[in-house]
C-alpha cells in the first residue's frame, strides 16, 4: 500500500504541474516579450528622454500660449486642464504608431525568423509586442502626470482613476502598435514606413478631440472623429485624469470601442506577421 501511494503521488503532481505550466504558457510568452522591451529601455534611456521632449513642448509652449485665449472648452477647466489628457493620448499614439519600425529592424537583423520558429502562436507574438508598447506609453504617462502637476493642472490622483488611466494607456498603446505592425507588414521597408507612418499619424491626431473640443468641429470632421479610436481614448483620459472632467461618450463606450478595434486588429496582424519575412 505504501509503495503504491509513492507511485501514484508523483503521477498526480506531474499532471497538475503540467496543467499549471500549460495555463501559464501564453502569459509567460507575453511577459517574456514585455521584459525584453523593458530591458531595451533600461539600456537606452536616452530614447525615452528624447521622446518626452515633444509632450513637454506641447504643454509648455502650445498649452501656455493657447491658455491666454478664451477657447470654447468647458468653463470649469482651464485650457491646460483640457489639453493635458490630449497630449497624453498624442504621446501614446506617436510612440506606438512607429513601433512597426522596430519589427522591420528585427526582420533585417534576423530576429523575426527566430520569433517565427518559436512554438508561440502568432497571436501571442503580436499580443506580446502590443503589450510591450505599453511600457513606453506608461513611461510617457508618468512624465506627463509630473509635468501637469507642476503646471497646476487639476490632476485627479484617486487610485481608482489612476488604475483606469493605466488600463486605457495600455489599451491605446496595444491598439496603435498593432496597427503599426500591420502597416509594417504591408510596406516592409523602413523609408516607406516612415512616410506612411507620418501620413497616418497626423490625420488621426488632428481628427480627434486632443487639442480642441468636438463642438468646434464642422459636421464632416465630427463624423471622421467618431470613427477615430484616438477620440475615445482622449475622451476617457479627460474624464479619468482631470478633476471635474467628463466623458462625451461614456467610459463604457470608450473602453468598449478600443477593445473591439484591438480584437479586430490583432488577428489581422497575426495573419500578416509571418509574411513580413518574405
Amino acid at each position: 500500500m505504501i509503495a503504491r501511494a509513492k507511485t501514484v503521488a508523483p503521477r498526480s503532481s506531474t499532471v497538475e504541474r503540467g496543467m499549471s505550466d500549460a495555463l501559464r504558457t501564453p502569459v509567460t510568452q507575453v511577459l517574456a516579450i514585455v521584459t525584453a522591451e523593458a530591458q531595451k529601455l533600461r539600456h537606452d534611456p536616452i530614447e525615452l528622454l528624447t521622446r518626452s521632449l515633444q509632450p513637454v513642448l506641447w504643454l509648455l509652449l502650445f498649452g501656455e500660449v493657447m491658455a491666454q485665449f478664451h477657447g470654447p472648452y468647458d468653463e470649469k477647466l482651464s485650457y491646460l486642464d483640457f489639453l493635458a489628457p490630449g497630449i497624453l493620448a498624442q504621446s501614446v499614439l506617436f510612440v506606438s504608431i512607429f513601433y512597426g519600425l522596430s519589427a522591420i529592424w528585427e526582420r533585417d537583423l534576423g530576429v523575426l525568423n527566430r520569433y517565427l520558429v518559436s512554438p508561440a502562436p502568432r497571436s501571442i507574438l503580436v499580443l506580446g509586442k502590443a503589450v510591450s508598447a505599453a511600457v513606453r506609453g506608461l513611461a510617457q504617462a508618468l512624465i506627463i502626470y509630473l509635468l501637469s502637476a507642476a503646471l497646476r493642472v487639476q490632476i485627479d490622483f484617486s487610485p481608482l482613476h489612476i488604475l483606469a488611466v493605466i488600463v486605457m494607456v495600455t489599451l491605446g498603446s496595444a491598439l496603435f502598435s498593432t496597427l503599426s505592425l500591420i502597416i509594417a507588414c504591408i510596406v516592409k521597408n523602413r523609408e516607406h514606413f516612415m512616410g506612411v507612418g507620418q501620413l497616418v499619424t497626423m490625420p488621426i491626431f488632428f481628427a480627434s478631440s486632443a487639442i480642441y473640443p468636438l463642438s468646434v468641429m464642422p459636421a464632416w470632421l465630427r463624423a471622421i472623429s467618431a470613427a477615430n479610436p484616438l477620440t475615445y481614448q482622449v475622451d476617457a483620459l479627460r474624464a479619468l485624469m482631470i478633476s471635474g472632467g467628463q466623458s462625451e461618450y461614456g467610459l463604457a463606450a470608450d473602453f468598449g470601442i478600443l477593445i473591439a478595434v484591438l480584437m479586430i486588429a490583432t488577428p489581422i496582424a497575426a495573419w500578416m506577421y509571418p509574411r513580413m519575412a518574405y
